[in-house]
């Protein structure tokens, strides 16, 4: 059992002093120990989806993403899929270097059942690396578009669950700077976004509302919820969507008509489809 109290007895001390969570004389420093804190507050999310997809299909697959360094993905190999003799986990990575180093590293713990792939979004959707239907789609962090992509490749892989954690959102903001002047006419909404600081702020809202309408027009429900404290991460918004069946029309005309009240219009594309 581990010595230090936030760490999960289950949990392989050499994968983090792998992932530079603790150190190679096993201490953790403050910085650390938030990630770690932020990261297990993530797994009590996911490990219930990832039981009810086993249980259910004798088997489960996972895609994260946008890994990075993948600590999401070897967290929940560890405490969830090692001792398991079903159940797989991918990282999909644009970072060549990180693809490599993740690779190495479940080589040398043993994580025979994940996977890591330098692919775009557009690579991702068509890879016969990946299986034709994943169960779980993550996204931790995604920057910008970046949700979008996994959402995107989400709903082409038919997810039972797709778990997002947004970051900075900047799409959306910029175009109702570039057209707040042609807005202001349009409606008394445009107040709401009048003031750069009101600009980034509203515009992030909006983004993940946009998002939140496109998964229930394609058949998820939806629980929107806190990640961690704010103290932890100023990003830090989860959403939560699980396959239930039949879309929301009604989700797709609030969608549809939200851009054209907001002037962004010419993002449609990127919310509708």
């Amino acid at each position: 059992m581990s010595l230090i109290p936030e760490i999960k007895p289950q949990q392989s001390l050499e994968l983090l002093k792998e992932l530079h969570i603790l150190t190679r004389d096993g201490k953790i420093n403050q910085d650390t120990r938030r990630k770690l804190k932020q990261v297990y507050h993530l797994y009590q999310f996911i490990e219930p989806l990832m039981q009810d997809v086993l249980q259910s299909k004798g088997d489960v697959s996972l895609a994260d993403h946008g890994a990075g360094k993948s600590y999401l993905g070897f967290i929940l190999y560890d405490l969830f899929l090692k001792d398991k003799e079903a159940g797989r986990v991918f990282g999909i990575e644009t970072r060549p270097e990180l693809v490599s180093r993740s690779e190495e590293l479940a080589e040398r713990l043993g994580f025979d059942r994940m996977g890591f792939l330098n692919l775009t979004v557009e690579q991702s959707i068509t890879s016969e690396q990946l299986p034709a239907q994943v169960d779980i789609i993550t996204a931790l962090h995604a920057c910008n578009t970046a949700t979008d992509d996994a959402i995107r490749f989400a709903l082409a892989k038919d997810a039972k669950y797709i778990v997002l954690v947004p970051c900075c959102q900047a799409e959306v903001a910029a175009v109702l700077r570039q057209k707040k002047n042609e807005t202001f006419g349009k409606t008394p909404l445009s107040e709401l976004w009048r003031h750069p600081i009101h600009t980034r702020e509203f515009g992030s809202q909006l983004t993940n509302v946009l998002r939140c309408l496109q998964l229930e027009a394609r058949g998820y429900q939806l629980t929107v919820t806190e990640l961690v404290g704010w103290e932890h991460s100023m990003k830090n918004e989860l959403i939560i969507a699980k396959k239930t069946g039949k879309g929301k029309q009604s989700a797709r005309e609030r969608q549809e008509a939200i851009l054209h009240e907001l002037n962004l219009d010419e993002l449609r594309e990127r919310f509708v489809y």
